[in-house]
């Protein structure tokens, strides 16, 4: 069986992750702990010291230590425990990992979680868990568990509180052991990825249920940026027989300066693959923002929509989807495998079609007419006189994605 990392600053929170560490023995698990402090002097002996850690990672710690820069050394050996996490990982030394920490054991546990597979159980006890907590999470499956009181010194209440925090790594572990012992997880057929988003739902839905009837697996992912983000990793590094995406309007967050971005390199990852692929620009049509009073002066005028008290959308423009439309063009034309576009020329999302809120020929013939002037000759066009909701769009996507 192998270890879980109990991982921390043992110059500042030693004490702690001892505790910790002797709750997870006491569980039937065998802790391993990391140190990933920087200054002073070591509270508890490290089964791998800072030293190591340091030296991993390329870092030479006297010199840090010299210049005294905390946070040059949080950053130093966030990276530095990140390599030392992903080693015992491929060496099968690592079945979990659990940390406790402020701002800067936050910034290390979760570093060296980020870098760790979906479904190995991450758990990161952390004073900032009750903020924004992206910059943290990224698009891991890390459990965060509020602190409430800092991580400092031992009493009644964070006793209590690192037990749980124990309780629950072990429990993951646990978990995980039974899932494998009755053979869940392993593909036992091929695995489709799709990209859904409220205004594409029913698509989506019609499709997952085509594909399932037809012997696939259907991971669907919400296209809010994040959920982008991980189909991306997902699709570059795992067991992903083809790629269903008809809601690239992470695109337009991208282009237009929303908040449901998903970087750069979406759309890029079916393509590097050659994984056989639909896509179709659904919900190209808007931006997301979040409520009215959150949105910048800069879009003063713009048509908007509310969505619900917390997101309020915004139609693009024509000039938006001349854009928005070179975009995937172009990034289909990379794809080394077989890949098809499909539009629905009776609208783009629910919202979209003829008597909703953004129904807007010109801008969608702006973004259908740049699509056809960028995709390259030999990729399939299909164009179908439908919304992209109706059930015969979703059946067009299933046919031409199994046909591969």
């Amino acid at each position: 069986m192998g270890t879980i990392v109990v991982l921390g600053t043992f110059d500042t929170k030693g004490i702690e992750h001892r505790f910790l560490a002797e709750r997870i023995r006491d569980l039937g698990h065998e802790p391993l702990l990391v140190d990933g402090g920087g200054f002073g002097v070591p509270q508890i002996i490290a089964d791998i010291p800072r030293e190591q850690v340091a030296a991993e990672g390329g870092i030479d710690l006297a010199a840090l230590q010299a210049r005294g820069d905390r946070g040059e050394m949080v950053t130093a050996m966030a990276a530095a425990a990140a390599t030392v996490v992903r080693r015992l990982y491929a060496q099968e030394k690592l079945v979990a990992i659990v940390s406790m920490g402020g701002s800067g054991g936050t910034a290390i546990g979760t570093a060296a979680m980020r870098g760790l597979p979906l479904g190995i159980p991450k758990v990161m006890v952390s004073t900032l868990a009750s903020g924004n907590v992206a910059p943290y999470l990224d698009i891991s499956d890390i459990v965060m568990i509020p602190a409430v009181a800092d991580v400092a010194g031992l009493n009644a209440f964070t006793r209590a509180q690192f037990s749980r925090a124990a309780a629950t790594v072990c429990t993951l572990v646990d978990t995980n052991i039974r899932l494998a012992a009755a053979g869940e997880g392993k593909e036992t057929k091929p695995l489709i990825v799709a990209s859904m988003f409220g205004n594409t739902t029913p698509c989506v839905e019609r499709a997952r249920s085509l594909l399932e009837a037809a012997g696939r697996d259907v991971v669907v992912f919400h296209a809010t940026g994040t959920g982008g983000r991980t189909m991306e990793a997902l699709i570059a590094s795992g067991p992903v027989a083809g790629v269903l995406d008809v809601t690239t309007t992470e695109w337009a967050d991208e282009l237009v300066g929303g908040i449901l971005g998903a970087g750069p390199t979406r759309l890029d990852a079916a393509a590097r693959r050659g994984i056989p692929a639909v896509v179709a620009p659904g919900c190209l049509d808007m931006v997301n923002f979040g409520a009215p009073e959150t949105i910048s002066p800069a879009f003063a005028g713009r048509h908007f929509h509310r969505h619900n008290a917390q997101v309020t959308l915004m139609r693009t423009t024509p000039e938006e989807c001349r854009d928005l439309g070179r975009i995937l063009a172009h990034k289909v034309n990379a794809s080394v495998g077989p890949v098809t576009v499909l539009l629905p020329l009776g609208g783009i999302s629910m919202i979209a079609v003829p008597g909703q809120p953004f129904h807007d020929p010109a801008a969608d013939d702006a973004l259908f007419s740049a699509i056809r002037k960028w995709l390259s000759p030999g990729i399939p066009l299909v164009e179908l006189d439908c919304a992209i909701n109706d059930p015969a769009f979703a059946k067009a996507c299933v046919e031409r994605l199994l046909a591969g």
